[in-house]
């Protein structure tokens, strides 16, 4: 017995002769979205956002963020030694430059530390910037506030630094980066406890421990070169014979 055969479906079209596929079957339209190419990856946009985030880890750790530090401390000790009667108010300006350019330096420092507190170095930053902020101010332009404003932060640097540096047992040169922050802890006990009752012995003060900081932070910053371009021993991760 034969069965009927009815009209055939659209959907089911075949190629006609000339192997030539009629418009609009599901075939076509197969083949005309393989055309336009494939479609992009899912979290292409989380990849490019690590990438970037990967690029400002790496610029972070590098040497040199250690070393602008250093020169921004250098730079208005040197000048307050030079220049030893300097008005309160350029001596003011020269401290706010120094703190809020060194909070600035710390800031980038601490995004992604490979050792220590990511909190603590974030937090030392802002200090440095606001106590920057606040010696810009008139009103705070005198003798025994600017003292007060700088002994108070280098006090505080000088504590958490050493707390961080005493949490972290893997950190390169633990012992150099442990005296510069009891060298900053000294400093703020002096200006903060030693009595200055003239803009000129204020001048010298704070322009001898600016010295002294900055040659610290840059011998701090020549250490961190050195442990980065030394050649790492042991074999590399992957690389392990079987015995």
């Amino acid at each position: 017995m034969t069965v009927p055969r009815g009209p055939r479906s659209p959907i089911g079209r075949e190629p006609s002769d000339d192997g030539t596929v009629p418009p609009g079957s599901p075939t076509s339209r197969t083949t005309a979205g393989a055309a336009d190419g494939p479609a992009p990856p899912a979290g292409t946009g989380a990849a490019a956002n690590g990438d970037a985030e990967g690029q400002l880890v790496g610029l972070s750790r590098s040497w040199l963020w250690l070393l602008g530090p250093a020169i921004a401390t250098l730079v208005p000790g040197i000048l307050a030694l030079v220049w030893p009667d300097a008005t309160l108010h350029v001596l003011a300006v020269l401290i706010a430059l120094s703190l809020i350019v060194t909070g600035a330096f710390r800031f980038v420092a601490a995004i992604a530390p490979r050792h220590g507190d990511r909190f603590a170095g974030l937090l030392i930053a802002v200090l440095y910037v606001l106590a920057g902020v606040l010696c810009l101010r008139h009103p705070l332009q005198t003798v025994a506030a600017l003292a007060l404003i700088t002994g108070a932060v280098w006090l505080v640097t000088g504590l958490l630094t050493a707390f961080t540096v005493l949490g972290t047992r893997d950190l390169p040169h633990r012992g150099v980066v442990l005296a510069v922050a009891a060298l900053v802890v000294v400093a703020g006990i002096v200006v903060l406890a030693l009595p200055t009752e003239s803009a000129r012995a204020l001048t010298r003060l704070l322009g001898l421990w600016l010295l002294l900081l900055g040659l610290a932070e840059l011998c701090l910053a020549l250490a961190l070169r050195a442990a980065l371009r030394a050649p790492h021993d042991g074999p590399a991760p992957g690389d392990v014979r079987r015995g």
